[in-house]
């Protein structure tokens, strides 16, 4: 098994309902990536038409469907693993999804976000489904930005328990008109559950966002501003990416991966020698 990953994070303008121009983006930035060594990259959150997008409903497509074609394609021209967002329709239901893709083009998971944001529920349905996937590097779990929320750690505490090493998290981290990130700097909504969990399983963490305005939606206004990191299986951040609107960045990480702590019921007596005593 495989200890050192090299992870694409690929922090990209996305543009609003331009599902097309933001996946020729992607290709570009794919293959800027791939220059140099690359096992796993990783797209951010709804890439295909923003986040929290109003014309969801209109706009989405199926999986399999269009996006998600392309998408295969993109992991098996370059031969990598490639996790994305993207805006799933299922029925009458909208979901924020993530692929996980393989290096032969084929969907291995599906993760439907669960936490989804009060302000964007009337755009997106509920997640069901939780899971790991089984690579060279171990088991690789997938979840979506809020996810991972401090008060919500119960998703990624499960994908730890079922043995996941790392965990790859496209996200869609704004802030508001207000924000002045020289008073706030922005971060610790993710630093602190990031370093927690890590340190907690020795499990790694990417979380990869995007970055431009937000013109529509219940956060018109706002703006998308990268910021994403990549936390090592020690509870230290290994990359955190530049902050800001026009903050788009390709860098590739190089994650080591550490065996979960234990296995089954013994996990829990390990985690309270950690100093953590459940949710």
């Amino acid at each position: 098994m495989k200890n050192i990953a090299h992870v694409a994070m690929l922090q990209m303008r996305v543009a609003e309902s331009d599902w097309e121009t933001n996946l020729a983006h992607a290709d570009e930035l794919l293959a800027q990536a791939c220059q140099q060594p690359v096992d796993f990259a990783v797209l951010p959150e709804c890439f295909d038409i923003g986040w929290g997008n109003p014309q969801a409903a209109a706009l989405a497509a199926p999986v399999p469907g269009r996006i998600s074609e392309t998408l295969c394609a993109f992991a098996k021209k370059y031969g990598i693993y490639l996790v994305s967002g993207l805006t799933e329709k299922d029925g009458d239901r909208v979901y924020n999804s993530a692929l996980f893709i393989s290096p032969q083009g084929e969907i291995l998971w599906k993760h439907r976000k669960i936490n989804v944001c009060y302000d964007v529920t009337n755009v997106y349905s509920i997640g069901d489904r939780l899971g790991v996937v089984e690579t060279p590097f171990g088991r690789i779990g997938v979840d979506i930005c809020a996810d991972n929320f401090d008060n919500n750690t119960a998703i990624a505490h499960t994908l730890a328990r079922m043995g996941a090493r790392m965990i790859l998290s496209p996200t869609s981290w704004a802030v508001s008109p207000d924000h002045d990130n020289k008073k706030t700097p922005y971060g610790s909504d993710w630093t602190v559950p990031y370093g927690k969990l890590s340190r907690l399983y020795q499990m790694a963490i990417v979380g990869v966002s995007n970055v431009g305005p937000i013109t529509m939606g219940s956060r018109a206004g706002w703006s998308s501003i990268g910021n994403s990191m990549a936390y090592g299986p020690d509870g230290r951040p290994i990359v955190i990416l530049p902050f800001g609107e026009d903050a788009e960045t390709v860098f590739v990480a190089e994650i080591p991966l550490m065996d979960s702590i234990a296995n089954g019921d013994l996990t829990a007596a390990e985690l309270q020698k950690r100093g953590y005593h459940g949710i």
